[in-house]
């Protein structure tokens, strides 16, 4: 097994008619795929024989708060493994090589998605944590989506890196990396993704 990392527009064909087919049968009527203004990348864990075990999308997206400062985000989405061969860690195999993908990149300041609360454990497994009290806000300004809407309760978690950020040297970053956790904490954060990816 090896794990894979394509932008999503250069994605080979078959590869894409794989993810395709996983995401049409773990979310049946949905359509395949994310915004490309979100900047895509697909993280595929790869069987001997080239087929996708587990597929993800990065998506990233710069967020600005209500403090006036941007963070650069990275969000998860469309997390599936095939059907045939799920609980043998192959979905937390892809998360972990995604959170390094994430981690070892400089324009990125935090992960941050939502989940479902009973998958919490499975993503802190790979080094994500629970932010108490945030809200992400996505879909758009005049039609939002937010984790906390009634029937939708979701859990949001993130990662920060250090070193992330711009101007960040060597001595603080243990420091930058509490900053951006904090300025998340407790709050609504307006992703508002647009209308393809509500809630990336």
């Amino acid at each position: 097994m090896r794990i894979a990392v394509h932008e999503a527009r250069a994605l080979p064909a078959g590869l894409a008619a794989q993810v395709a087919a996983l995401e049409a049968q773990a979310w049946p009527g949905s359509a395949p795929g994310h915004d490309p203004a979100l900047r895509p990348k697909s993280v595929l864990l790869l069987a001997q024989d080239g087929s996708v075990l587990a597929s993800l999308a990065l998506l990233y997206k710069p967020v600005r708060l209500a403090d006036g400062r941007t963070y650069r985000a990275a969000g998860l989405s469309g997390v599936v493994t095939r059907a045939d061969v799920r609980g043998r860690g192959h979905g937390a195999r892809l998360v972990a090589a995604a959170r390094a993908e994430l981690a070892a990149d400089p324009a990125v300041d935090l992960a941050l998605f939502s989940c479902d609360r009973d998958l919490v454990p499975f993503y802190g497994a790979a080094g994500f944590e629970v932010l108490p009290g945030t809200v992400l806000v996505g879909g758009t300004p005049q039609d939002p989506l937010a984790t906390d809407a009634p029937g939708f309760a979701k859990t949001v978690l993130a990662a920060f890196f250090a070193g992330a950020g711009a101007g960040a040297g060597a001595g603080d970053d243990e420091g930058r990396t509490d900053q951006v956790r904090t300025a998340f904490t407790g709050i609504r954060v307006p992703l508002h993704p647009g209308t393809i990816d509500r809630l990336w």
